[in-house]
């Protein structure tokens, strides 16, 4: 699976970052997310997505 974030959308609340931090993080101010989901966060990354206030993360699974 595969996360992904629209920056052009992301607001930078940090919803993301504190429901899944080992796939999403703050660092360049907007949300970016590991590509690769590891199996083991795979359902933290889906909740991310689905929490996340202006819908600007995807996932491809």
């Amino acid at each position: 699976m595969k996360a992904f974030v629209d920056e052009n959308v992301c607001i930078s609340c940090g919803l993301c970052e504190g429901v899944c931090p080992d796939v999403f993080s703050l660092d360049t101010g907007v949300a970016v997310a590991t590509e690769e989901v590891a199996a083991e966060f795979e359902d933290g990354a889906r909740e991310a997505c689905d929490g996340c206030p202006v819908q600007a993360i995807s996932i491809d699974e």
